[in-house]
């Protein structure tokens, strides 16, 4: 069961993030800047998938920026890679594409049929990840899961989490693929951030 110290902490942790979105967002909705009252931290028992071991990443990192808006440098999508990407993360069950609540990138937006177990790891409203114009991603993954994802060099960690501000621990940019082969490990991420944050136990290759 949550304490009252553990739900007052975790408004509190909402509230930063608010002010953190409004502050880096070029336009947000109103509706969007509103966390969903049904995003309750609740102790649930689920059966855990165990962990696909990460390939080291082919190649050196991108270049990216170092502060708002935290982006690529310089890197371009391939269309069929990237054409593939959305369509894998939105028939995940329980995923919506809307437009972000920072500035116009595609949401992943979790319906309300979906239960959120992880309210820490949701950006704004029901967002727990989007996808940017060069197919790159920020996403929340499990903490040991995204220092492990960043030792592989898949992911970068956002400035949010490297200044270690509360309520962004796990938060990660995701490169772009750069090929099928690729798309399959970065895809495998974000099953695994799916996973982390309603507490179910998808396998990404049901969707390939």
């Amino acid at each position: 069961m949550v304490t009252s110290l553990n739900i007052l902490r975790n408004g509190g942790i909402n509230i930063l993030k608010i002010i953190l979105t409004f502050i880096i967002t070029i336009s947000c909705s109103n509706d969007a800047s509103k966390i969903d009252n049904d995003i309750v931290n609740i102790d649930i028992v689920v059966d855990v998938v165990d962990s696909v071991e990460l390939p080291q990443r082919p190649g050196s990192r991108p270049e990216t920026t170092t502060d708002i808006p935290h982006i690529q440098i310089g890197v371009e999508l391939v269309p069929e890679v990237n054409d593939e990407l959305f369509r894998r993360v939105y028939s995940i069950p329980g995923i919506e594409n809307r437009q972000s609540v920072i500035a116009g990138w595609r949401s992943l937006w979790l319906t309300e049929e979906v239960t959120v177990i992880v309210p820490d790891a949701i950006i704004d409203g029901r967002e727990f990840g989007h996808i940017h114009d060069d197919g790159s991603l920020h996403i929340f993954l499990e903490p040991s899961r995204s220092h492990e994802a960043v030792e592989t060099c898949w992911a970068i960690f956002h400035p949010f989490t490297v200044q270690n501000l509360l309520g962004w621990d796990g938060f990660v940019m995701l490169y772009t693929p750069q090929s099928f082969d690729e798309l399959d490990v970065t895809f495998q991420l974000i099953v695994d951030g799916y996973n982390y944050v309603t507490g179910q136990n998808l396998l990404a290759t049901d969707f390939y």
